[in-house]
């Protein structure tokens, strides 16, 4: 046999391989692809963590300046920063800070303000002195707004001077506390809080020493980032709990972007709030990594953001699945196609607003991942199968174990055999997602909460004595290992975007003097992503329910996302045997007059009152006439 002919025929096995590989394995190259990418990942993070001395995320920003100077960094409204400029504002920050009394370097400073340049300089500049950062919900008021500021222990809260009500709210208490209140402003006439800017604008722009950080470990925590409250804890009941993100967490996420084929000649539209890990971790730190160019929203608004994107050329945009809908709800336009987005990353975006998207926008890759702030497993839909929030694999499964578990919704917790041990849900069926916590995939817990930490690890899973993290979130696995996101369990629900814990708007609806009790769910609306509130109440013996006085109490306590958006009034909250609040017959109900005997009300925002709902009112929220 001469050797063309050999050359034939193994051209020809070579082809038959390849032809099979794709036929009966048509997702082999794009695993192989990420497992390359992954393994890209591991060996980035592994080469830092030997460096000496210890590398963060900080240091990637300022080998970035120290490369690129004079490259574009944060574009906001008519505002450029070069990675120069951020790095010289952001020193001048810390030198202000410095000055401060009540600070010193290495103590938690809360932020409470809303995506502008001031909040990534005041980050930078915090990581520079070696303290962590609390993201603070710019939406919180009075009772959470303390909460969230005390769980972290922060000694100073830097505030924007938009939110100065707020903080005036809260102030006696800050003051009782001893702690430092500044205001990015040049003045302010409040007693208790210095004015913060002509400080910074005054402060010298020279480096800060890095003996200041010396201090500062992998195990250090970096930024608190607040989650959804639960009804389990004894204290501080439904209020959000501080995740902590320490330095090797944030050091892993830095390659999330890049691992996504994001680069330094891509401009990222950051709209999402930074309090948020999408914003902030996604979106900041991200872009750090990749030495990309930030256009910086304060807010996202769906009828300006194509503009913004071709005004600013942008090629990459973050997303939740709100985010999606909102842009295909607004009106069809000639040059809906006419940008340069070619990529979109973010999570929670249903299949058919996928597909309208797509049609409508033009061919943008889509990269749907599924993580949590204080979760320790994450996938990607490396794929781009629609609808799945990722894909699981061998490799994957290895470093990062989880199994899906039944759950049993009614008791609200997981389903477990003879022997205490949980039974593993099969494939098709939905399960509760677990993750195996090991040295590689850690749960950090939650600041000053031991008792909320304890409650989101789950032992004698698969066998006696292992540990795995409850994400809270049921899943399901297809047979071609995609796995897709179901809901939530608990109580806690999603709504524009943002986690609502239902204990803590049941807290604020019992705190009016005439509801007695109150139990809070949220319920499905066509055409709308997540849920939104609604509360089943009993009131006070002698009382009248009054909707224009309830309407001013929950506008005052709750951010507008946690405001019960129906409300049906009960005899009696009904309870199971162990008193817990019964919901999924609620859930089921829904707010549809026609199946609900008791009196029935929807928050009008137009009339600043719970009305009563009309079935009239019922079909124009359900065809979407009545936007929510």
């Amino acid at each position: 046999m001469d050797i063309y002919t050999i050359t034939i025929l193994l051209l020809v096995s070579l082809l038959t391989i390849v032809l099979a590989v794709n036929t009966y394995f048509p997702y082999f190259w794009l695993d192989l692809k990420y497992f390359c990418e992954l393994l890209q990942i591991i060996l980035r993070y592994l080469s830092r963590r030997r460096r000496t001395p210890n590398f963060f995320a900080l240091d990637r920003f300022l080998e970035q300046t120290a490369t690129h100077p004079d490259k574009l960094f944060i574009v906001f409204g008519n505002e450029r920063y070069t990675f120069a400029q951020t790095d010289q504002r952001s020193n001048q920050f810390a030198h202000a800070l410095q000055s401060q009394p009540g600070y010193g370097a290495g103590d938690t400073v809360a932020l409470f303000m809303s995506n502008e340049p001031a909040f990534l300089f005041t980050w930078l500049a915090l990581a520079k002195l070696g303290s962590p950062a609390a993201l603070l919900n710019h939406n919180i008021r009075t009772r959470s707004l303390l909460h969230c500021f005390s769980c972290c222990g922060a000694s100073v809260l830097i505030a924007a001077p938009e939110l100065r009500d707020a903080v005036e709210d809260v102030l006696p208490s800050l003051t009782q506390q001893g702690v430092t209140v500044l205001l990015m402003t040049d003045h302010c006439p409040t007693p208790g809080i210095l004015s913060f800017t002509e400080k910074v604008n005054a402060a010298p722009a020279s480096p800060i020493p890095r003996s200041l950080r010396s201090k500062v470990t992998f195990k250090s925590p970096a930024v608190y980032i607040y989650t959804s409250g639960t009804t389990d804890s004894m204290f501080l009941v439904g209020l959000p709990k501080a995740a902590v993100v320490n330095q090797t967490r944030l050091l892993t996420a830095l390659a999330v972007l890049s691992s996504n084929g994001v680069s330094s000649e891509d401009v990222v539209y950051l709209n999402l709030p930074l309090y948020h890990t999408a914003g902030f971790v996604i979106g900041f730190i991200g872009s750090i990594e990749t030495g990309s160019t930030i256009v910086l929203r304060r807010k996202f608004s769906a009828s300006q953001f194509w503009d913004d994107c071709r005004k600013h050329n942008v090629t990459v945009i973050q997303y939740i699945g709100e985010v999606m809908r909102y842009l295909c709800s607004t009106p069809k336009r000639e040059n809906d196609r006419e940008h340069k987005v070619r990529l979109a990353i973010g999570n929670g975006v249903r299949a058919e607003v996928w597909r309208e998207f797509i049609h409508r926008f033009g061919d943008i890759q889509i990269r749907e991942f599924y993580a949590s702030t204080e979760g320790n497993v994450g996938f990607v839909n490396y794929a781009g199968k629609i609808g799945a929030i990722g894909r699981v694999n061998f490799i994957h499964s290895t470093l990062f174990p989880f199994v899906l578990i039944k759950y049993d919704t009614e008791r609200d917790e997981p389903v477990r055999r003879h022997d205490g041990l949980c039974v593993p849900a099969p494939k098709g069926e939905t399960g509760l997602l677990v993750s195996k916590i090991t040295d590689i995939a850690p749960f950090e817990g939650y600041a000053q909460n031991e008792e909320q930490t304890e409650r989101k690890r789950v032992r004698n899973v698969l066998r006696k004595g292992d540990l795995y993290f409850n994400s809270g979130d049921l899943m399901r696995i297809d047979q071609d290992n995609f796995i897709y996101f179901q809901d939530r369990v608990g109580d806690t629900f999603r709504w524009k975007g943002e986690n609502v814990a239902t204990t803590e708007v049941s807290d604020i609806l019992t705190i009016w003097d005439c509801i007695k009790e109150a139990n809070v769910y949220g319920v499905c609306v066509p055409g709308h992503e997540g849920r939104t509130g609604m509360a089943a109440v009993t009131l006070q013996e002698d009382t009248q329910f009054n909707g224009r006085d309830l309407y001013s109490h929950v506008t005052k306590y709750l951010p507008p996302y946690a405001r019960p958006r129906f409300l049906r009034i009960q005899g009696a909250v009904e309870v199971t045997g162990t008193f817990k609040q019964m919901k999924v017959k609620l859930v089921e109900q829904g707010f549809d007059p026609g199946q609900i005997q008791d009196p029935l009300f929807v928050l009008d925002d137009r009339e600043k009152s719970y009305v009563t709902m009309t079935t009239e009112m019922y079909n124009s929220i359900i065809s979407g006439n009545i936007k929510l």
